[in-house]
């Protein structure tokens, strides 16, 4: 999974946690039902924000639920996930983005896609991707041509780069293809008047995301030669951060001028998390962050119990499946409590009664929705 927008759990209290896992959860699903197990390694991060755009616009019963089946990936439990045409957006999305990022690697003969043979393999898949994103697009009434054009566009751009040329230039491709898929989520849940603020904001995610891709890859792709609009432009890195905070704040004032059912989620990812994306590419941290590291873990609720041999199986399942080390959150097997993985490190600062008082959370006693510096 990928993507600039990775909440820590800590960060999203009042059933916020479960509400993201729900998305993220229907999200795989989605791409299974459009092109099988293997379209699943495309669920990412910033996918399922097309799936709670959706559901933060559509009204309250309009809002699906199923009870998904057993996962690895949940400690081999059943969860409440996310259905319908906000996430069947987000499956079809993802999978043309994806397909576009296979392409970039073989383009690029990047690691073992350098070998002829497995470099057509990618190509073969990601046209598959193409396609069933195509067909999973125009059951909600999605064109994903105005991503593939984006795509597709994107070489030339990046081929009439260089020095002294704007880096927004680079962008804006990307910017077009989340504008696209940002604003049609305003038609899906009902909320045509939206969908003007949400591509502003939508467009404004993708500058971030591809400006924040570029910085993190700064110094792999000067080690290994690979082409980086910063190097390439020659944009200076304040000069990026500033774009950075800029399109940051355009994405608050846009969402600001859309009408939503609930927006506590989308609020905390597309406000909080995506400042944090921000700060951890260029190496901050949050202003409000207590000394000595993140506070410990809430307490979780246990759930469903396992017996010794049964819990034993799963814990080698997660072992296997390498979620020990990688997963966050996953659920011991013995007692059904939240855990993270070992190789995350909680960046969080608290919830908002640590630090601050929360402004259009809906909240302003330190309850909202986690953030900091509101």
């Amino acid at each position: 999974m990928f993507g600039i927008i990775r909440p820590c759990r800590h960060r999203l209290p009042g059933g916020l946690a479960a509400d993201w896992m729900a998305h993220l959860c229907g999200l795989c699903l989605a791409l299974r039902g459009t092109h099988g197990q293997a379209a699943r390694v495309a669920t990412n991060y910033d996918g399922l924000l097309i799936s709670v755009l959706h559901d933060a616009q559509a009204p309250s019963e309009n809002v699906a639920r199923r009870t998904a089946g057993p996962c690895p990936l949940r400690g081999m439990r059943t969860a409440s996930v996310a259905r319908g045409e906000g996430a069947a957006l987000a499956a079809a999305v993802s999978l043309v983005l994806a397909s576009a990022k296979i392409r970039d690697h073989v383009a690029d003969g990047d690691g073992i896609l350098a070998r002829r043979g497995l470099a057509t393999a990618a190509r073969r898949v990601a046209s598959g991707w193409d396609t069933a994103g195509g067909r999973g697009g125009a059951r909600v009434g999605f064109d994903t041509a105005v991503l593939t054009d984006a795509v597709e566009r994107q070489p030339a751009v990046e081929a009439a780069a260089g020095p002294g040329t704007p880096v927004l230039l680079v962008t804006a491709p990307t910017e077009a293809a989340t504008a696209a898929a940002f604003g049609h989520t305003a038609r899906l849940a009902g909320r045509p008047g939206n969908a003007a603020a949400l591509s502003e904001a939508g467009r404004l995610f993708g500058r971030v995301a591809h400006l924040l891709d570029a910085v993190e890859d700064l110094e792999s792709d000067a080690r290994t030669g690979a082409w980086n609009p910063i190097t390439a432009t020659g944009t200076p890195l304040p000069e990026v951060r500033r774009l950075c905070d800029d399109a940051v704040l355009g994405v608050r004032l846009a969402l600001a001028e859309a009408e939503f059912t609930d927006d506590r989620l989308l609020h905390l990812l597309l406000d909080h998390e995506l400042r944090r994306a921000v700060d951890r590419a260029f190496g901050t941290t949050c202003a409000h962050a207590p000394p000595g590291g993140p506070p410990p873990a809430p307490p979780q609720p246990p759930g469903r119990t396992r017996g010794l041999l049964a819990g034993c199986a799963v814990w080698t399942g997660l072992f296997c499946t390498c979620q020990v080390c990688c997963a966050d959150p996953y659920h011991d097997p013995w007692t059904g409590k939240e855990r993270s993985g070992w190789c995350h490190w909680c960046e969080c600062c608290g919830t908002c009664a640590d630090c601050c008082n929360c402004c259009n959370c809906g909240n302003s006693d330190g309850d909202g929705c986690g953030c900091c510096d509101c």
